[in-house]
């Protein structure tokens, strides 16, 4: 999985306050006693400490006669991509698609699109083989946008033998697009 780094934090050794280690693990106790200094534990990040070296080529400063630590920060992607399709692969994969066909029309400055995609992506997953999944950027791809009246976004459509059967608008839940899908499996 790939891992984006969201920002660099430059962070002292100890506490401004404080110049003992033992005082400084007292009030900020080690995350899960694997060493990181005095950073806490987060889920869904995984912290590393930088060489002193790499720190100083991104933020260093030094905090009284210390040089500070460097904590790097990445949020791994959790969810699954779904392929894309555009106007050169419209026929092929949707409309001469042999099983029902799941498209979502997004556009990447919709935050409704953002919330709805890992949604999507699990009813991929879940409807493996029995329905393709794909997303289509309204902004790249205007005529087919306009060719099927796409007027808002997120909108999803679900295609069956080169049809279109049903369209839902918004993010709705998950529940309100299983129960879309399942009519055409």
């Amino acid at each position: 999985m790939a891992a984006t780094v969201l920002e660099s934090l430059v962070v002292p050794s100890h506490p401004p306050h404080t110049t003992a280690p033992r005082a400084a693990a007292a009030l900020f106790p080690l995350a899960g006693g694997r060493g990181l200094g005095l950073i806490p534990r987060f889920r869904g990040l995984r912290c590393a400490s930088l060489p002193l070296r790499a720190a100083a080529a991104s933020r260093s400063r030094m905090v009284g006669r210390r040089a500070a630590g460097a904590v790097v920060c990445e949020a791994q992607e959790t969810a699954v991509q779904l392929a894309d399709v555009s106007k050169d692969t419209w026929q092929t994969l949707v409309l001469g698609s042999d099983v029902p066909v799941l498209v979502d029309f997004w556009a990447p400055w919709c935050g409704p699109c953002r919330m709805i995609e890992p949604t999507v992506a699990k009813l991929a997953k879940v409807y493996e083989g029995k329905l393709k999944c794909y997303k289509l950027n309204t902004d790249e791809n205007s005529e087919i946008a306009n060719q099927y009246g796409i007027r808002s976004i997120p909108t999803v459509m679900i295609f069956k033998s080169g049809e279109k059967k049903d369209t839902v608008i918004g993010a709705v839940p998950e529940s309100t697009l299983a129960t879309s899908i399942e009519k055409f499996i």
